[in-house]
């Protein structure tokens, strides 16, 4: 697959199918995983492979709680601005995203296979471990999302036997199965709109005008 295809198509990707992730997949996901850069080449890194169903199930239940507690919360002034105004698109598009948000805490126990990543002193360094392994997903045909839900959530370190005082950390959990849906671009705001130049506030000299890979490269956007 082309680099820059995995790149722009390579997005969260919840609804899927019941099909199993064979081991060579598997095998090619955590390969892929431990070769990002990390502070020190340390590898200050533990990953756990989940496909039990029923540690799944009670990883879920953990989840659709916090999901209830803290992440509906943290976006529910939006979603009601959202609602409140339903012909806006911008207003559509965050309700999409709820919906699918649902859609995985609805059916997190579903997912063939979860990959949680620890670190002592790292954690971005096993973000970005997670984000390798969803890109040889994509390679693959295996759609993933990553969360950070469950990394508050202690019953689920006691589930995956975490020495927590060893001083390990979640960094996030990525899940993985055969999507229902078709691949296509992220939406993103456009990357001048979110960028400065030099020091913050400072306008970029030069329109990046996105995306530029694909079949949408060229148009303007935003």
């Amino acid at each position: 697959m082309d680099l820059f295809e995995a790149l722009y198509t390579t997005r969260a990707m919840r609804r899927i199918t019941d099909e199993g992730v064979p081991v060579e997949v598997q095998r090619q996901l955590l390969d892929a995983a431990i070769r990002v850069p990390n502070a020190g080449n340390a590898q200050a890194w533990r990953f756990v492979l989940v496909d039990d169903p029923e540690t799944r199930t009670r990883i879920a239940t953990h989840y659709r709680a916090t999901m209830d507690m803290y992440g509906r919360a943290y976006y529910g002034a939006r979603t009601a601005a959202a609602v409140a105004a339903p012909d806006d698109p911008a207003s559509q598009a965050h309700l999409r995203v709820m919906s699918s948000a649902d859609y995985l805490a609805e059916n997190f126990e579903r997912y063939p296979l979860l990959l949680f990543a620890f670190s002592t002193d790292d954690i971005p360094s096993a973000g970005l471990a997670l984000w390798n392994a969803m890109l040889a997903a994509r390679a693959h045909g295996l759609g993933s999302c990553m969360t950070r839900m469950l990394c508050g959530s202690t019953a689920t370190m006691e589930i995956l036997g975490v020495p927590a005082e060893e001083g390990w950390q979640m960094a996030g959990c990525a899940t993985f199965g055969y999507p229902t849906g078709r691949w296509g671009l992220a939406e993103r705001l456009p990357a001048e709109d979110v960028t400065f130049h030099n020091s913050w506030g400072g306008p970029l000299p030069f329109r990046v005008g996105g995306p530029l890979h694909g079949a949408a490269a060229g148009k303007t956007v935003g």
